[in-house]
């Protein structure tokens, strides 16, 4: 190379516009992705590594970590290589990243990484998902448009395979083993030489590690590396989501060890620096089975006693479990608790986020023990507002763990039992219960949106099968702790954003404009408007709940409504809460089951030391704290669908009324009524007509017989096939059935419990 020609690529390196940046991440920086980009575009063609070398002037002694980033960048779908291993813009082959989702019938999408560019979604038939397997990444080239007008992709590369190990039932042995995974989106079966398979018999199910992944012209190929036991075992089912959603559920031998070194009890050293409130009478109020409380409440008035009118108002203490003071950033307990994300509640089995030790013991606001708690102190006026609060790190004891049940009895019964029992809290739950009520019409104030839904409870027999799913009813001592939990929970985002501190707050987006065009178009059909313009309010929403409520077609508008609205994620930009009514809102009140909380709790403590909490990326937090929360809420839908099956496989051919809670193109999804159970009403059981799906009005609607099936109509169904292996239910209309123009108007307002 001749010096010139040196200096010209040096000169290119040194006028790296993110040089900066790379020397303030990396030891040894290295040109910035967007140079390599650069680079690309201006030469015009592809180029080999070799020449990439020469024109960024990468020493011999760069060159391994150079290749990470072009492997990185390869990855992401930044570039890729040619046959010849040239390195190409993706772009200029026009070739797109994504994400692969299967279908359970073959054939799936390709889900591209930026859709401000490409906002369409690329349909893959089967042959080309015979290359991938759902959540691989790949470069897909626009092949054309399939036979529904879809655009279709043809995929160029496969950037990174997702699928190490799966969990699957073994369909057949005798020479050669097939597995089928227990994730149906994983259409392909996997293959086990005999002599890799553990001696696993049909019907069982294993763990399988790939030691090939699928290409077109053969099946993926695998070993067994694990025999889980038969299909039908008690808690199979759980065992079965664990993997297949790739739950962490083992401690690590670091975490269970730093658990175990902590002191069974609070140690006096502990309390240094702490406010003192073991003599105030705080409580805890949860469910009858929980273990783990996070937290306790307490509160009294602060009118003097001649002021009936309370006008001064009220003190409201929210005491949350301490859990920063014992699980320290990036120590062994901290990156268990961020890789799980959160606690998954099971029927009948809980995966913490914590190990037992703390989340059922030293972290748990047992009663008639010492606990280290973050309280929040409020004083609220007696129109029920927020006027001051302050956090603090203190030392409490709870005098009394009470459940929801009890509470709302002593509230009701006030020479009851409970009442009697407890007469020493007795004027601290009433309190609790005088405060509540103006909190309550605050709320209403608010606009907070509150929806009309029913939550239920298996009841589980001796061998660990369903033997009845009742409703849970919702009483004002639910309520009553929510209250609290929200005062606490805006609390902690207004410190931290007057603090100008980062924080992950608990964020709730208004409708999409095409999620808010398609509701003004389905509410104008029946003669209803949506007020607020472009941007609703959550006000908006509750002026149409009220003038829809006394409906006989409630059910059904509200359900258009609720689902208008996008999920609440966790996101360093504040951007408020929508459904809640709230500019800023985060999740303070149970660190012991969601990271989101531990990190609030840091970044209070430090801004109560004068100091600053550095996560290393609040972005990337929010979202992987987003993820945990929906991996979570699959895995459990998965086992209750399951369970759900077990417990209709003996109830073929029975008739039940139920609800229509979901139309799709292919049928109408059926809640049947005192069971609570979900099947499917296929097209082809709705008569002999051509049906057209309306997703806008939510309704089928037969051609020739004008026969309309909608979202909330009432149905008389029979129950004609149970598939355990799949977890579906299909029905039939019964052969007395016509849509009965009854609307089920029970149930218990709709909870919020993922906000609280």
């Amino acid at each position: 190379m001749s010096t010139k020609s040196h200096h010209s690529n040096t000169s290119k390196r040194n006028n790296d516009p993110h040089a900066k940046r790379e020397a303030s991440q990396y030891e040894v920086p290295l040109p910035s992705r967007e140079l390599v980009l650069q680079l690309l575009a201006d030469q015009g063609i592809p180029l080999s590594v070799e020449q990439v070398y020469l024109l960024l002037d990468i020493g011999f002694e760069e060159q391994e970590n150079f290749n990470k980033r072009l492997n990185a960048m390869e990855r992401e779908g930044q570039i890729m290589r040619n046959r010849k291993g040239a390195l190409c813009l993706a772009e200029k082959i026009h070739a797109i990243a994504g994400t692969v989702q299967g279908h359970p019938d073959g054939f799936g999408f390709l889900v591209p990484d930026d859709k401000a560019k490409h906002p369409d979604d690329l349909f893959l038939g089967p042959r080309e998902m015979a290359q991938v397997m759902h959540g691989d990444r790949a470069m897909v080239r626009m092949s054309g448009l399939d036979r529904k007008g879809r655009p279709e992709g043809k995929i160029v590369e496969v950037l990174e395979r997702s699928t190490k190990t799966l969990v699957g039932r073994v369909i057949q042995g005798q020479g050669v083993t097939i597995v089928a995974a227990e994730d149906k989106r994983i259409n392909q079966d996997i293959l086990i030489p005999y002599h890799l398979d553990m001696g696993a018999k049909p019907g069982q199910v294993v763990m399988v590690e790939l030691t090939a992944q699928p290409s077109l012209g053969a099946h993926p190929m695998g070993k067994v590396v694990q025999i889980l036991g038969n299909y039908a075992d008690s808690g199979m089912e759980i065992e079965i989501a664990l993997r297949k959603h790739k739950l962490p559920h083992e401690f690590s031998a670091a975490a269970i060890k730093q658990a175990e070194k902590i002191p069974k009890l609070v140690q006096a050293a502990d309390y240094k620096g702490r406010i003192d409130l073991r003599e105030l009478p705080l409580i805890t109020i949860d469910g009858e089975t929980a273990r783990d409380f996070d937290d306790a409440v307490y509160a009294e008035s602060l009118a003097s006693s001649g002021d009936k009118n309370n006008a001064a108002g009220w003190r409201l203490v929210v005491a949350i479990a301490d859990v920063s003071f014992y699980v320290k950033p990036d120590d062994a307990l901290d990156k268990e608790a961020f890789e799980r994300g959160n606690s998954v509640y099971f029927p009948r089995r809980v995966i913490p986020m914590l190990p037992e030790a703390l989340s059922n013991g030293l972290c748990s606001l047992n009663p008639d023990v010492e606990r280290l708690c973050m309280v929040c102190d409020m004083q609220i006026d007696a129109a029920g507002i927020v006027q001051k609060y302050q956090f603090y790190p203190s030392v409490m004891r709870s005098k009394a763990r009470m459940t929801y049940t009890k509470v709302a009895d002593m509230l009701e019964n006030l020479q009851g039992e409970n009442a009697q029992e407890y007469a020493h809290i007795m004027p601290h739950v009433q309190n609790l219960y005088a405060l509540f009520k103006l909190m309550l019409n605050q709320r209403e104030k608010r606009g907070a949106i509150e929806f009309e839904s029913t939550e239920t409870m298996m009841i589980f027999d001796d061998n660990g099968k369903i033997e009845k799913i009742i409703p849970v009813q919702r009483n004002d001592a639910h309520r009553l702790i929510e209250e609290c939990m929200l005062a606490a929970n805006v609390c902690a985002a207004d410190f931290l954003k007057t603090h100008e501190h980062a924080a992950l707050y608990r964020v709730h987006e208004g409708p999409t404009p095409e999620k808010l065009e398609a509701l003004r178009t389905f509410m104008a059909e029946i003669g209803f408007g949506v007020t607020g313009g472009d941007k609703p309010h959550a006000k908006d929403y509750g002026k149409l709940m009220n003038l829809i409520k006394t409906r006989p077609d409630a059910q059904l508008l509200q359900t258009v409504l609720l689902r208008s609205m996008q999920q609440a994620v966790y996101s360093p930009d504040n951007v408020g809460h929508f459904g809640l009514a709230y500019e800023a809102y985060a999740h303070f009140t149970s660190p012991i089951r969601r990271y989101p909380d531990l990190l609030i709790h840091r970044a209070i403590k430090a801004v109560i030391n004068g100091e600053k909490y550095k996560a290393k990326d609040w972005n990337n937090l929010g979202l992987h704290c987003s993820m945990t929360e929906r991996r979570a809420d699959e895995a459990t839908r998965d086992v209750t669908a399951w369970l759900k099956c077990y417990y209709m496989k003996d109830r073929i051919n029975e008739v039940f009324t139920g609800t229509i809670t979901g139309v799709t193109a292919f049928g109408i999804f059926v809640t049947l009524d005192d069971v609570y159970v979900e099947g499917l009403v296929h097209i082809s059981e709705l008569g002999q007509d051509y049906f057209h799906f309306d997703q806008d009005k939510h309704l089928i609607l037969g051609e020739r017989t004008r026969k309309k099936y909608q979202l909330a109509d009432r149905l008389i169904i029979k129950v004609v096939r149970v598939d355990i292996e799949t977890s579906k239910i299909d029905f039939a209309l019964s052969s007395e059935s016509c849509v009965i123009f009854l609307y089920w108007l029970s149930g218990t307002t709709f909870s919020l419990s993922h906000e609280l």
